[in-house]
């Protein structure tokens, strides 16, 4: 059986991304001496991450609605988990309504930064030093271990598991054909804002070198992200398949585990490319890779670091966004063959399966 105390309650980020470098944490909390036993509390969206985490006991699924506080909703699930017996919870979102569900659910020691004046919800409060501890996943890892431990910056990088072979039912049971072709994988969406895209002509450029070479394309986004995945495949042609909008997650997980590079702005599936360990050139502009890299050692960061960035604005201030309009391709072009140059890092087993 067991004990109330190495029972753990994380309640995990809204955003993909941090969902992913969240997987840091929960494998230095299932690991080593006195392993606990680790479930996870998030919206529905986040779910097939969770299920790609093997050391995750279990995923509970909050049925909430973003920006409504839902009070009588959250007290029935607190009720719920208040019978599953946690002995401490660690609440990664800085919001007071991510710790109200622990605090109405009587978990003794509830972990957290202060965030929004959460004084009472949260009884182990957290502070960081940003000079110390630069990077989130530094943070969420601290979270983890007891208040007076040493800074830890030996952790685990976040690892999705994934299966390629089944990229091909994907790319059928959505009416698109199979090439024997390698695969480039570019994520031209960005949920944070236009300051965080790279243009689709860009992107397209990029494509269309790669065609030449006897690649295929596949753009993978959301619904927001179809209309500039059409752009993309308009200035490309039949090589590219715009996915975009057309697959879940979960799908999109497994597409991307297929890829033999992928090329993403600063958004929540350069997380999922670096968990999967693909070659990954990743676009930054408004953000820095200071704060969230990508976590992998088959990656380039391509950046123009002009003196106004990072502003991290959701739309460029200047109203030029010159740190991704003035970013040639060739640059990325570049980075993507010095991947290809560079020693793998990656077991067989990690290679793509043939399509």
């Amino acid at each position: 059986m067991v004990n109330s105390q190495d029972k753990v309650l994380i309640v995990g980020p809204s955003w993909v991304g941090d969902m992913v470098i969240a997987h840091s944490l929960i494998q230095i909390m299932t690991e080593g001496d006195g392993p606990a036993r680790v479930s996870v509390l998030v919206p529905t969206l986040m779910a097939p991450l969770l299920a790609r985490m093997p050391e995750v006991a279990e995923t509970i699924v909050t049925p909430f609605i973003h920006g409504r506080l839902q009070l009588s909703a959250r007290w029935r699930l607190a009720r719920t988990i208040r019978q599953m017996g946690f002995g401490r919870a660690i609440i990664l979102p800085g919001s007071l309504k991510a710790a109200l569900i622990p605090f109405l659910a009587g978990i003794p020691q509830r972990t957290g930064f202060l965030g929004e004046k959460r004084y009472g919800f949260l009884n182990d409060i957290r502070s960081f030093n940003p000079q110390q501890t630069p990077l989130a996943v530094s943070r969420f890892v601290q979270l983890g271990l007891p208040a007076e431990s040493p800074l830890k910056l030996d952790y685990p990088s976040p690892r999705l598991t994934s299966e390629p072979g089944r990229a091909t039912q994907v790319l059928q049971s959505i009416g698109f054909d199979v090439l024997d072709q390698p695969a480039l994988v570019l994520c031209p969406g960005a949920e944070f804002g236009p300051a965080k895209r790279w243009p689709a002509q860009s992107f397209a450029a990029v494509a269309k070198s790669k065609v030449a070479e006897g690649w295929q394309v596949w753009v993978i986004g959301n619904s927001a992200d179809q209309l500039i995945g059409e752009e993309i495949r308009g200035e490309v042609g039949p090589a590219c398949f715009n996915l975009a909008g057309q697959t879940h997650l979960d799908q999109a997980i497994d597409l991307i585990s297929a890829a033999s590079c992928v090329v993403t702005n600063d958004s929540g599936l350069m997380h999922v490319a670096a968990a999967l360990s693909r070659p990954l050139v990743a676009v930054f502009g408004s953000t820095s890779p200071a704060l969230t890299p990508p976590l992998s050692a088959d990656v380039e960061i391509v950046s123009l670091e002009l003196d106004c960035s990072p502003c991290f604005k959701r739309s460029c201030p200047l109203q030029h966004t010159h740190c991704l309009t003035r970013l040639p391709p060739e640059q990325v072009l570049d980075a993507m063959a010095r991947l290809a140059a560079a020693p793998t890092t990656l077991a067989a087993t990690d290679s793509p399966a043939p399509l």
